[in-house]
């Protein structure tokens, strides 16, 4: 073995001197072959420490440097903002939107000057846009496939009227606007007609993506109401989409006579994309039938279909936006197939790739220029014309439909929602020359307030005609005496897990328990088109586990742009007596990058940020819990168990350590086990405090006269890893769980499954 281990550092060692040796030589040997006359010297003048610096000023400003700092900046700012909104309980796209503005000349090229011409040089705005068109394909491409054409087919009936009265009604204001401000505001030689049908079909606009969550967070989309608003979005979308194209036609050639060949182009290629290409791409995709994954191969495919569609739109002159998201819509409508390439397409799409339109858009954005308050009433004016068009619109025509006036006005308030899509044709306007810097930051403006506005909206509508008899799902009666489980999971595997310990802890309670499973999920993760086959899959296990347990469950799922505090707030609103929760891991434990991130990612984390500031807690404090779970006990008002999960699979042998007086709450989960599910609860008086305790031994006693045998009492000062192992659960404080972390206790490794529980 050591004859090996040196034979590899000698052959190690001859190989490096050897081959080093021989670029020495060819090195000297080729200084030879120059011809002095045609080498040029570079002369430095002044010190080493002159010339790096001077060095490191020119890597500063290279092209690529510039681009990578740009991303870097808008990226953090864009997550930041985004965060905020949600907090707000808004869309983040809203907080995005305002990054753009404030990294634009709006806010930082007002205040520091030097530091956004250094960021942002006019030079550098060139491969922005570039990369930010990138990304709005990317994100088109996404839109049209989040599409359900199936719903559109089955269910178009009264959401297409609503649709086309959200369109025309908005459109037709659009007009009779641009007949008063175009003398003022349209740029110089651009004609009334392309001026008029770019305010009109900015003021169209919605926003499918952003309903589409806001639908979702409101868990709505079950309803008769959800389905009837996603489908008018989705008609929408289609038939905005295609106005815009004849729009761009029309501005482009300059007349709708001129246009007429850029038009009929442009049905040709439509009927190409869904009577060829798209049964040729289901044909292709029926191939991946079953399978988890896609195929580079057929990756390449789609892509090739993608950029050659936005190719071809482009070329024909409607926009490489429309060819997008034409390739989307056309996409297989397998639902597992199409989350699948959307899942390869999304994060770098709206992660990376759009907050650079954002503040592309920002940097276009000239809020100064509203220097007057005659431009202020027309921005206002701008508002109330978009706001009347598409809320009243959409909500007069859903009410004479037969809807009631609740569900007309939020169908009005969802669709009046514009968000990233107002953006995108405003964009559009304004580099064809039609829209002005005064009339684009009007519109900017107009699309922030418009989308700002749903939420609080939404609850208003809710308030006004908010029923005795609507109560939260979540809510129950407070006299029920009723023992209440609530468990929240994040996957199937772990709610499984957790209802087998809620039914341990109620088996034998018949008609007085009730058990309740929740899931929260990420808005970010369901896309509106498979939200009802996410929900089973995520509740399928715990379906299959009630089933075996011949246990009834109440399901409870929400989709949530900030699920610690709307588990928090469901958890605390429905009188629940626990709460049954997983520990969650961080991604670097146990590594040394987890060592040196401890106490980083706690300062880094705005809510830990937010609760330091309030005085709450404490940014350097070692927590035993990860962010998540930590944020989870601060919050609730009830009982929290948190499992600490090693293959659980029942509770039959149970160790409970009690390490002070302030541990004792937790004999009164001992009893419930061995009430409900005939447990062996052995308890460790680790700090000899018990036999001196006469209340104590009175509930052990009590205990022991109703389950003679399942409850033994130990006060060893040492615990051998055997014993440890021969449990199924063992039961701790929160604050004893500290403890153990605190002291890198030798348990850590061996205990069973463990059960965290805090007590409020």
């Amino acid at each position: 073995m050591n004859m090996g281990k040196y034979r590899n550092i000698i052959f190690y060692t001859i190989t490096i001197t050897f081959f080093s040796c021989l670029m020495y030589f060819f090195i000297i040997e080729g200084q030879t072959l120059e011809i002095k006359e045609n080498i040029v010297t570079k002369i430095n003048n002044g010190s080493s420490w002159e010339n790096f610096q001077e060095s490191f000023k020119t890597n500063l400003h290279h092209p690529l440097a510039l681009l990578l700092a740009q991303i870097v900046t808008i990226i953090l700012t864009a997550r930041f903002f985004g965060w905020i909104c949600i907090k707000l309980k808004q869309p983040s796209v809203i907080g995005e939107m305002i990054a753009g503005i404030i990294l634009g000349p709006s806010l930082l090229g007002i205040y520091f000057p030097e530091f956004s011409a250094f960021l942002f040089p006019k030079e550098s705005l060139g491969n922005l846009q570039f990369l930010s068109q990138i990304g709005l394909i990317l994100f088109m491409y996404i839109v049209g496939m989040e599409l359900d054409l199936s719903v559109l087919r089955k269910k178009a009936h009264d959401a297409v009227v609503i649709s086309h009265a959200s369109i025309i009604i908005p459109f037709a204001l659009g007009i009779g606007l641009s007949y008063f401000i175009y003398q003022e505001f349209a740029p110089d030689g651009i004609q009334f007609t392309s001026f008029a049908l770019f305010i009109a079909i900015s003021m169209s606009i919605t926003a499918f993506p952003v309903l589409a969550r806001i639908v979702q967070e409101r868990n709505l989309q079950k309803t008769k109401l959800g389905t009837i608003v996603i489908t008018c979005a989705a008609a929408d979308d289609i038939t905005a989409w295609c106005i815009l194209a004849a729009v761009i036609a029309i501005v482009k050639a300059g007349s709708f006579a001129s246009s007429i060949y850029v038009i009929l182009m442009a049905i040709a290629y439509v009927f190409l994309m869904i009577k060829i290409i798209r049964p040729f791409l289901k044909r292709i995709a029926d191939l991946q039938a079953g399978k988890s994954t896609i195929n580079k191969p057929m990756v390449a495919i789609f892509f090739l279909t993608l950029i050659l569609s936005a190719y071809a739109t482009e070329v024909i002159g409607i926009h490489a936006l429309f060819g997008a998201f034409m390739a989307g819509a056309i996409m297989p409508e397998n639902t597992k197939f199409r989350t699948l390439f959307i899942d390869k397409v999304e994060d770098v799409a709206l992660v990376l790739l759009l907050p650079l339109f954002f503040v592309f858009t920002g940097l276009r954005t000239q809020i100064g220029l509203l220097n007057d308050g005659h431009l202020w009433i027309t921005a206002g004016f701008i508002i109330l014309t978009a706001v009347i068009g598409k809320f009243a619109g959409s909500a007069l025509t859903a009410k004479f439909l037969g809807i009631n006036w609740k569900d007309s006005l939020t169908i009005g308030a969802l669709m009046n929602t514009r968000g990233l899509m107002e953006l995108i044709v405003l964009n559009i306007g304004y580099d064809l020359g039609v829209l002005s810097p005064e009339i684009f930051a009007m519109l900017v403006i107009m699309a922030l307030f418009t989308t700002f506005m749903t939420g609080p909206t939404l609850d208003f509508i809710n308030y006004i005609f908010k029923s005795k008899k609507e109560t939260d799902s979540s809510i129950h009666d407070e006299n029920d005496p009723k023992y209440r489980v609530l468990l929240s999971f994040d996957n199937p595997e772990a709610g499984s897990t957790l209802l087998k310990l809620a039914h341990d802890f109620t088996n034998k309670m018949n008609g007085n328990k009730s058990i309740t499973a929740m899931n929260i999920a990420p808005v970010e993760e369901m896309h509106a088109y498979d939200i009802n086959e996410y929900e089973q899959e995520q509740f399928k296990n715990v379906i299959e586990t009630s089933h075996e347990l011949k246990l009834k469950v109440t399901t409870l799922f929400k989709a949530s742009t900030d699920i610690e505090n709307d588990l928090t707030h469901i958890s605390n609103k429905g009188n629940y007596d626990l709460l049954l929760i997983m520990l969650g891991k961080s991604m670097y434990e146990g590594s040394l990058l987890g060592r040196l991130l401890g106490f980083t990612t706690k300062i880094i984390n705005p809510e830990k940020l937010l609760n330091t500031v309030k005085g709450k807690s404490y940014i350097f404090n070692n927590s035993p819990f990860d962010d998540f779970t930590l944020q989870i006990l601060d919050k609730t008002h009830i009982p929290v168990g948190v499992l600490v999960e090693k293959n659980f699979k029942s509770a039959d042998r149970v160790f409970l350590p009690i390490f002070n007086l302030s541990d004792f709450y937790l004999l009164e989960y001992a009893k419930r086990l061995i009430n409900n599910n005939n447990s062996q609860i052995v308890i460790l008086d680790v700090a000899g405090q018990i036999r001196s305790n006469i209340e104590v031994k009175e509930l052990i006693r009590s205990i022991e006269q109703v389950a003679p045998n399942h409850i033994t009492l130990y006060s060893e000062k040492s615990i051998e890893k055997e014993f440890l192992n021969s449990h199924d659960l063992m039961i701790i404080s929160s604050k004893s769980w500290k403890g153990l972390i605190d002291t890198k206790s030798l348990w850590l490794s061996e205990t069973p499954s463990t059960l965290i529980i805090s007590n409020p």
